[in-house]
């Protein structure tokens, strides 16, 4: 039965990013997805020497701090689910309870672990089964160093859970591994949707320490949760869904694409990942030469995709800048930026010294000096200089990706925070020469949110979730 319009249906999306998660409460109207924040929060780290450590169990009060403020909005309260971003885990023991903390994807353990594992499996044919970009943070790399610097904690592993499953396992105590998420591993088969057994064998890895792997849209099971007594309508059923598990998934769900366009997307935050969607994976040698993943999305697609870097840079800086007592805002960092003059040479922002926390001006201004740049004088055209590197490296990536497509790219969707950009948008279509489209901003929980809908059975008929994207969304186009 579809909702009626005064008393719309209700979802709760927790949205977990690298740096602060937040509890989106959807109201469905059969139209339209209105969205209301009803809680944010931090994510954590815990840092002990040189271990980075998310700190789960903050994140987890949060939650249900979220849920409580949810149940008080409304009573109609259909689902919820979690997304977050991949690679990172929690190890549980038989009694499926963590063995140790969940090492963060930025903690340096991993310094090593590509050499160990190309040892073992030449990287041409880790890529032919996976279809996984290399990237030094990925699960598999994590787990090798599990084995080499904690032996006896991974002799304990009875299970692993990604992020946002880990969660949705504990509102729910069913133990599964949604698809988009465990696509991220670096030890899945995308062609046959399955764990690569044979691969986790060659590197001592248990089969069995993997828990089963389910569609995107899976109702789980009921909420449950460590202390009913203090949620409302405690006796309410709220259904857990494995909407899509990886948050980036839950993006490119929600871009709001047209039918009969070739366009690709670009989920810019923390991270930029700039991609097509297709109905199967490109494991060729070229795709691994260039560096692109193959990742699943909703209804068993394929994100092709590469990970860049994205406003990480730009956050270290505004990180350095308040801890030296400078304030700012937004609207002023950008007013500074445009008024500066156009950058003459361009970072490589996806330099292994970009990725790692502290002293990031200090780090753009030594690469400018190693590659005979201007140093830039001011705060402004600092900003500058990495969101017109950003948009260079979006143009470069996207000539690749055409070439490894034999098609022509016309629209760039911007989804995510960066779409709030106006000047990096802009500077990416004038770079990329292309139409960009901006928003939604909120793709992510959109897309969380739109896929429970899909998943309880309350879209009407002959309604995608991309049209109740546009219908939602208020979108800006830069020619």
């Amino acid at each position: 039965m579809p909702p009626s319009p005064s008393e719309p249906y209700a979802y709760l999306a927790f949205d977990l990013g690298a740096s602060s998660g937040r509890a989106m409460l959807g109201r469905f109207d059969g139209r339209r997805m209105e969205m209301e924040e009803v809680h944010r929060f931090s994510t954590p780290l815990i840092e002990e020497g040189e271990r980075l450590y998310w700190d789960l169990e903050a994140v987890w009060a949060d939650l249900e701090e979220g849920l409580r403020r949810a149940q008080a909005a409304t009573p109609h309260l259909r689902s919820l689910s979690v997304d977050s971003w991949g690679v990172d885990y929690v190890p549980l023991d038989r009694a499926g309870k963590p063995v140790r903390r969940a090492h963060a994807y930025r903690d340096p353990r991993t310094d090593g672990m590509m050499d160990k594992a190309d040892a073992l499996v030449p990287a041409a044919d880790l890529y032919t089964v996976t279809g996984i970009q290399f990237i030094a943070l990925n699960t598999l790399y994590q787990i090798l160093a599990d084995q080499e610097y904690e032996p006896d904690l991974f002799a304990q592993t009875a299970n692993r859970l990604l992020i946002a499953d880990y969660f949705n396992y504990r509102f729910s105590e069913r133990a599964a591994a949604e698809v988009s998420l465990a696509s991220t591993t670096q030890l899945y088969d995308p062609r046959r949707n399955t764990w690569a057994v044979d691969l986790m064998e060659k590197f001592a890895i248990p089969p069995q320490s993997w828990p089963e792997i389910v569609p995107s849209a899976t109702r789980l099971g009921p909420a449950i949760t460590d202390d009913q007594s203090k949620i409302q309508n405690p006796k309410s059923k709220i259904d857990v869904v494995a909407s899509c598990s990886h948050d980036t998934a839950c993006a490119v769900a929600a871009v709001p694409a047209e039918e009969g366009t070739s366009w690709a997307y670009l989920s810019s935050g923390t991270w930029s990942l700039l991609g097509v969607e297709l109905p199967a994976p490109v494991l060729t040698e070229a795709a691994r030469q260039a560096g692109f993943t193959n990742e699943v999305g909703l209804g068993g697609t394929i994100r092709f995709l590469k990970n860049l870097t994205g406003l990480w840079v730009l956050q270290e800086c505004e990180r350095e800048w308040q801890a030296a007592g400078e304030t700012f805002d937004y609207e002023t960092l950008f007013r500074e930026a445009e008024a500066a003059p156009p950058a003459e040479g361009f970072v490589d922002l996806n330099e292994a010294r970009f990725g790692l926390r502290g002293e990031m001006p200090q780090k753009l201004a030594a690469y400018c000096r190693e590659h005979n740049l201007a140093v830039p004088p001011t705060r402004g055209a600092l900003v500058r200089l990495i969101l017109e590197s950003l948009a260079e490296k979006y143009r470069q990536t996207l000539r690749v990706l055409e070439t490894l497509l034999g098609r022509h790219i016309d629209v760039l969707h911007i989804v995510g925070g960066g779409a709030r950009n106006a000047l990096l948008c802009q500077w990416t279509a004038d770079a990329c020469r292309c139409r960009v489209v901006a928003g939604p901003a909120e793709a992510t929980a959109l897309g969380n949110l739109l896929v429970q809908t899909q998943t309880m059975g309350d879209l009407p008929p002959a309604v995608s979730i991309r049209d109740v994207v546009r219908a939602s969304s208020d979108l800006r186009v830069y020619e």
